[in-house]
């Protein structure tokens, strides 16, 4: 589905992303971990054409997505905050998400039942803007928002970032059972290497904007990621 070749990323002198080549077929939960500044973020703003590539470029679904719109119908991405809509409560976001995909409202509302125990009370029926939300409630919308449509694939950085450790369970069962009832392709950044080698089948590294590491998940992924971290101290 994604088809990466020669991209890369300045500013300046200096190269935040620098990949020769990387492909992520259909199907696949890929996990994409690295320190701060490692480039995972810029990667995923390539992917979605929020930056421009220094070199290179990026395919999703046989689209260039610097050349084409074609690719946006069958993405759905939460980044950051930026991607909500402060002033609207959760419903309204959700049906505004649900319009652009061509969802009635009544499609949205039972979309919604499967989220309710992720969502654990604390987002439907509150009557609150979401910038009115707490750090981890907003982070329920943006993550819901862009499972909603059901789009073949779903970027996520940082999704356990700012969820309460039952909420951390709550989606990786949740991310679990989306890619194994559905077949989507899913792209999810990390700090937490236990979180993302749970959830995902293959574990990219990024180190100063370079790949330097693309395996399966086994078993021992965990402990082998450790390691290289422990080694960067």
């Amino acid at each position: 589905m994604i088809e990466i070749n020669a991209l890369s990323k300045k500013y300046g002198e200096q190269t935040v992303l620098d990949i020769d080549q990387l492909e992520i077929p259909s199907g696949q939960t890929l996990g994409l971990v690295g320190n701060n500044g490692a480039g995972k973020t810029t990667l995923f703003s390539l992917m979605l054409d929020l930056i421009a590539p220094t070199t290179g470029q990026v395919s999703n679904n046989g689209s260039v997505v610097q050349e084409s719109e074609g690719w946006k119908q069958h993405t759905a991405a939460f980044v950051d905050e930026q991607f909500l809509i402060g002033y609207l409560t959760a419903e309204e976001y959700f049906n505004f998400i649900g319009g652009l995909r061509d969802m009635s409202k009544n499609q949205v509302t039972t979309a919604l039942d499967k989220y309710r125990d992720f969502f654990h009370g604390e987002v439907l029926g509150q009557k609150k803007y979401i910038r009115d939300l707490s750090k981890g409630n907003q982070k329920k919308v943006g993550i819901v928002g862009a499972l909603l449509s059901d789009t073949p694939l779903v970027i996520l950085d940082e999704p356990f970032a700012n969820l309460d450790p039952t909420t951390q369970i709550r989606l990786k069962n949740l991310l679990r059972e989306e890619a194994s009832a559905t077949g989507k392709t899913f792209l999810i950044s990390s700090h937490d290497l236990q979180h993302v080698t749970e959830v995902c089948d293959r574990i990219v590294v990024l180190h100063k904007g370079k790949i330097v590491r693309d395996n399966k998940t086994s078993a021992k992924t965990l402990q082998e990621l450790e390691a290289f971290f422990h080694e960067q101290l």
